[in-house]
């Protein structure tokens, strides 16, 4: 028997034509769920899923990781949400662009880079620091990757090491996800890693960062790159479900809880916190990953959806999916609330 039926049932009818496989993991104050569907490789041969495979979570690491340290630097009064990046990244020349925007995405920055994915690290990370912000700053919701990538760049100049250095020691480490970590990874690891797209010269990539840009910007990337499992992840999603507390003690303050729990957009746009999109009311946190992943976290009421899939595998089918998406998460919450 399982928690929530319609949901299940929903998604093992979108298999195998939407994505190849999934492990999902229904949290409800202290009763889990765990469910594993269908196969984790289909190319260069059929390899079943298991609950210990490791899932590329691509922008999931902006609120794992990214958002999660920033918030604690802000407790600790290191960063001021609403002061200019500027003031810890100088080579970032637009002075209006507060850290509130870039973890709100309403920073309403132009993110054209020309010829961005024939550029290497060095000259990406140049032309990001030559973005410059619009006139409807600070009015407009825009969800880009921009922002956190130079969110990254400002963890490095603060810690002086590479940002994916910080993430492990500020929040895996911590958090005790021992499954969790960054490319490269050794070769006796690969075989419980997902595999994701297949390329143009029919390579498949696997340990390899699927988005382009933070898979150029390697370990200096704060919007993906990290992998984990859906064990590891419940350790973060039941942090946030104890109001932050970790074995009774404070891994984020109350100050910080609170803040998550509040829209922090302008109410004419979609309603955002820090890092993290809202749903619903009272206020749910809710983050997507390109890959197939989400997190759906209702601190409130105890409850929590974590969702892994391996949906680009070996194809990337983005707009059916996003169709898919929505309706395997409104199911979800309708059948939550009853």
């Amino acid at each position: 028997m399982t928690m929530y039926p319609k949901t299940v049932q929903l998604i093992q009818e979108k298999m195998p034509t939407v994505f190849p496989g999934a492990v999902l993991r229904f949290i409800a104050g202290e009763t889990q769920e765990t469910q594993v569907f269908g196969q984790a490789a289909l190319l260069p041969k059929t390899e079943p899923m298991t609950k210990d495979h490791l899932f590329d979570l691509a922008s999931l690491t902006k609120v794992v990781c990214t958002t999660s340290v920033l918030l604690k630097l802000w407790d600790q009064g290191k960063i001021e949400m609403e002061a200019p990046l500027t003031r810890w990244l100088p080579a970032f020349k637009d002075d209006r662009v507060t850290i509130k925007h870039l973890l709100t995405h309403t920073a309403a920055i132009n993110t054209w880079i020309p010829h961005r994915d024939q550029l290497d690290a060095a000259a990406l990370r140049k032309a990001y620091l030559q973005l410059e912000s619009s006139d409807t700053i600070g009015q407009t919701v825009s969800y880009t990757d921009t922002g956190t990538i130079l969110l990254g760049f400002l963890l490095e100049e603060l810690y002086q090491k590479p940002v994916t250095e910080i993430f492990q020691e500020e929040v895996l480490t911590p958090l005790g996800m021992k499954n969790s970590g960054f490319p490269p990874f050794p070769p006796s690891q690969l075989p419980l890693i997902v595999p994701t797209q297949q390329q143009p010269d029919g390579s498949i990539l696997r340990g390899i960062t699927h988005d382009p840009k933070a898979r150029v910007l390697g370990n200096h990337a704060g919007n993906a790159g990290l992998f984990s499992t859906v064990d590891d992840l419940t350790l973060f999603v039941q942090l946030l479900l104890a109001n932050g507390q970790q074995q009774g003690a404070p891994f984020f303050s109350e100050k910080v809880m609170q803040a998550l729990a509040q829209r922090q957009t302008p109410e004419s746009t979609k309603p955002r916190t820090y890092g993290w999109d809202l749903l619903g009311a009272p206020y749910q946190l809710f983050h997507t990953g390109y890959t197939g992943t989400f997190l759906a976290v209702d601190i409130p009421n105890k409850k929590a959806f974590i969702f892994l899939s391996n949906r680009v595998h070996p194809v990337d089918h983005r707009e059916s999916y996003l169709g898919h998406r929505d309706e395997i998460l409104q199911c979800y919450l309708k059948e939550s609330a009853e």
